[in-house]
């Protein structure tokens, strides 16, 4: 079985690193996401069979979008701030590309037999952390920093990634990657040896 979830890349820049930073301040029993693994999860597939990657592949590809610019900005946390269980920053701009991606995506999918396993209302972020146990001051931080800005990154692919659990964290490897483009036609660039 292949674990599965489309994404867009965040490059780990020195305001989300600021972030970071407090966030461990805070005395909260986390397990922050790893700087590499930086990403916003545009659907969640879930555990697929290996044999049904073709058709991951065919719905994947068949997206269009036009590049667009994400500002992230502002600490949340999910179901709250004062029970966080997974700190995030937030998406303000973009959020109507990036829905209007997350739903080509889900259309495809099940057209081709694939439910995704993603049925929650789509509330696109960028996690920082998880939190395991206590809180600390995480929830001060949280308000006190709801507006922080993080800064704009041009979204030009999304990408399908492989994630294998290990008791490290996860290990994500990139299988497809679709461009962007101003025609309307997602240009499909497969991965070598992707198998």
């Amino acid at each position: 079985m292949l674990r599965l979830f489309v994404g867009v890349d965040v490059p780990y820049n020195a305001e989300l690193d600021a972030l970071m930073k407090l966030v461990k301040s805070s005395g909260a029993d986390i397990k922050p996401v790893e700087p590499e693994n930086m990403h916003i999860t545009l659907l969640f597939i879930g555990e697929v069979e290996e044999r049904a990657l073709t058709d991951v592949k065919q719905a994947v590809s068949s997206v269009s979008f036009p590049k667009f610019t994400l500002r992230l900005a502002g600490l949340g946390a999910f179901p709250n701030p004062f029970r966080p269980r997974v700190v995030w920053v937030g998406v303000r701009e973009g959020v109507e590309e990036l829905r209007s991606i997350h739903e080509q995506l889900r259309r495809n999918l099940i057209a081709r037999g694939v439910r995704p396993e993603d049925e929650k209302e789509f509330s696109p972020h960028l996690t920082l952390a998880r939190v395991k146990g206590a809180v600390g001051t995480l929830p001060q931080l949280i308000v006190k920093y709801q507006d922080y800005e993080v800064g704009t990154k041009e979204v030009s692919s999304i990408k399908l990634f492989k994630s294998t659990l290990t008791p490290k964290g996860p290990i994500y490897e990139v299988l497809m990657e679709v461009k962007a483009s101003d025609r309307g036609r997602g240009a499909e660039k497969d991965k070598a040896n992707s198998g």
